[in-house]
């Protein structure tokens, strides 16, 4: 998390700095990195490059059906895009938003900030060696926008009204509308191949039907071996262009990554204890806490460690609001107040989490206290469709912490659900017409049933018929992908700097399509506001100001059950892997030890 930005007003930022084409951009202030940079200060640039890495359930995923990231349909092979697809530009990760030149080698904003001219470098090529072109670019573009793609895209890159090849090398992008943040948006995008699917006859099936071909690569890896909807075998390309680039020195360091998928948790971790996966990110506090022992920690060759991490994660919840049920913020609350998280911090957490009580946790730009006088005027012309706890204090979770109670917090729940309609009768709760409530919540992971089936036991101490139901992970996304489901625990991965992401995850128009990250159904005339004002935000204040006002608007809509996040990134690591001394401000655990990790050369004395 950074703090201290020296700021600029828009107009005057791009008349300063921005009038000429410049090798790396900041959304606020200036790049941290000089032009002369040689590699990011979290990076190792002297780490040894040799090595293979064997690796498990990427994000979770239990199996894999695609090996295009784009699309709706289907799930990606694991890490799929972060390996062979580059963009634009790279992102630091220890500054709030700057990019550096990967694909292109410089940029330059236009004095109204309607448009970025964008050059690539001459040396980009494709694994197959064709050189990247602008109407490579181009064609990345209007692919990602067109409807063939996930919404998610199209939403990502919803700003941008038009891609443009100048020349060869050189690529314009048209913003609809003069943000800061658009330029970086534009950096983002990732490159491939218009030949990627093509036929042996020159045709080329829609993109959307390009699931089981292996991409023409823009990035560091390519696929070298698939044995089944469970493993697969990336192989660094030996002529990727881009890996003396300060953006990349330091960087995927292992000659091949192996993903092996399992389909439940134990497996998993004994797979890890045997000394068969390299590294591992553990989620549950008491598999960390209890279950990494053994011979192999004993002996030396595993290992475990904590490394710091913020901001931190949303995870909860999610109340599909589109549901008639949930359709009652009252009805949203009551079910909140049955989540007894202090019990499972202490009984089954080994106190090692902390609760959740912001969309923006742990990071400047999350709401707290009273709404001050800028917050109050943003707020303001929605007051009469927001609830007055918008307009008060921030929310504080409920807890059961001495003097409060999960009793209490039950008869609070009771009175809410009964003002909202539901009365418990006959067994059961019910409403006017006696239909019983009823709610599946779904998971497509085995260890939270420690979490979800407390949670379940309390809501029906209310009358609330619930009930788990677990999914493999392709089924699992499925259904989120069509919003087919009641309740579903969901993380919303952190952000440095709040941006796109708040469209494609709460803005109204998101709600109706599938696929978008608008899982809770959040349709809010005062978010959308709030959203817009986020995204043309002149000053990291206005920033803050837009952000904090939309977290408890967000809050007092009761959308997630929030539950807990680690302080920390827990991991468990063969002795035989290296790390960078100096980790990175803000990451997803996975993405840093895929993408910054390598194997150690063993001293000299043990060689045999």
């Amino acid at each position: 998390m950074n703090r201290g930005f020296i700021t600029l007003g828009f107009a005057a930022l791009l008349v300063a700095s921005q009038t000429f084409a410049r090798p790396s951009i900041a959304q606020y202030g200036e790049p941290k990195y000089p032009a002369d940079f040689m590699h990011f200060d979290y990076a190792d640039p002297d780490a040894p490059a040799n090595g293979d890495m064997n690796f498990q359930n990427y994000d979770e995923q239990q199996s894999y059906d695609s090996m295009n990231p784009f699309l709706v349909r289907g799930a990606p092979a694991p890490d799929l895009k972060n390996l062979m697809f580059d963009t634009l530009m790279q992102r630091s990760w220890d500054e709030l938003a700057s990019e550096y030149p990967l694909i292109t080698d410089d940029v330059e904003v236009a004095p109204d900030g309607k448009s970025a001219t964008f050059h690539i470098n001459p040396n980009a090529c494709f694994s197959n060696g064709d050189p990247i072109t602008a109407a490579d670019v181009k064609y990345s573009y209007d692919t990602l926008a067109s409807h063939q793609a996930s919404p998610i895209y199209n939403s990502e890159f919803a700003g941008i009204s038009r891609a443009t090849a100048v020349d060869r090398l050189t690529v314009r992008f048209d913003f609809r509308e003069a943000r800061r943040d658009a330029p970086l948006i534009a950096g983002d995008l990732p490159v491939f191949s218009p030949k990627w699917g093509m036929r042996a006859d020159g045709t080329r099936p829609p993109f959307d039907q390009i699931s089981d071909v292996p991409p023409v690569a823009s990035g560091p890896y390519l696929i070298e071996q698939r044995k089944n909807d469970k493993q697969i075998t990336y192989r660094r390309n030996p002529d990727y262009w881009a890996a003396g680039l300060p953006s990349r020195r330091g960087m995927y360091r292992f000659q091949r990554i192996t993903f092996r998928l399992f389909t439940d948790h134990y497996t998993s971790l004994e797979d890890f204890k045997a000394g068969h996966t390299d590294m591992r990110t553990e989620y549950s506090s008491s598999t960390w806490a209890r279950k990494y022992v053994g011979k192999n920690f004993s002996n030396g060759s595993l290992r475990k460690g904590a490394f710091p991490d913020s901001p931190a994660q949303m995870q909860g919840i999610i109340f599909n609001t589109r549901k008639l049920v949930f359709a009652d913020v009252r009805v949203r609350r009551a079910l909140t107040l049955a989540f007894d998280y202090d019990w499972l911090n202490r009984l089954y957490f080994y106190g090692l989490y902390r609760r959740t009580g912001s969309y923006f946790q742990d990071s400047p730009f999350g709401a707290r206290g009273e709404p001050d006088a800028q917050e109050l005027k943003l707020l303001e012309p929605y007051r009469s469709t927001l609830p007055a706890a918008v307009f008060g204090p921030m929310i504080k979770q409920p807890d059961t912490v001495p003097p409060h109670s999960l009793r209490a917090n039950l008869r609070e729940a009771q009175a809410l659900l009964n003002e909202a309609g539901w009365q418990y009768r006959d067994g059961a709760l019910r409403n006017a017409s006696g239909t019983p409530m009823t709610i599946e919540i779904m998971d497509d992971q085995p260890g939270m049933g420690g979490v979800i089936l407390p949670y379940i036991q309390q809501l029906q101490t209310l009358g609330v018929q619930a009930h788990l139901r677990e999914l493999d992970s392709a089924l699992y996304e499925k259904r989120m992908d069509a919003f087919d489901f009641d309740m579903t625990t969901y993380i919303y991965p952190p952000v440095t700097i709040p941006g796109g992401e708040l469209t494609r995850r709460f803005g109204s128009t998101a709600a109706s399509q599938p696929g978008s990250e608008n899982y809770a159904g959040v349709r809010s005339k005062a978010a959308d506001a709030m959203i817009d004002a986020a995204l043309n935000a002149q000053t990291l204040n206005d920033l803050e100001t837009a952000t904090r006002a939309l977290d408890r608007i967000l809050i007092s809509g009761y959308y997630i059950v929030p539950e807990y996040y680690a302080p920390d990134t827990r991991v468990g690591y063969r002795a035989r892997m290296g790390f960078p001394a100096v980790p990175p401000l803000s990451y997803l655990a996975e993405d840093w030890l895929i993408d910054y990790w390598f194997v150690k050369v063993a001293p000299a004395a043990s060689t045999q």
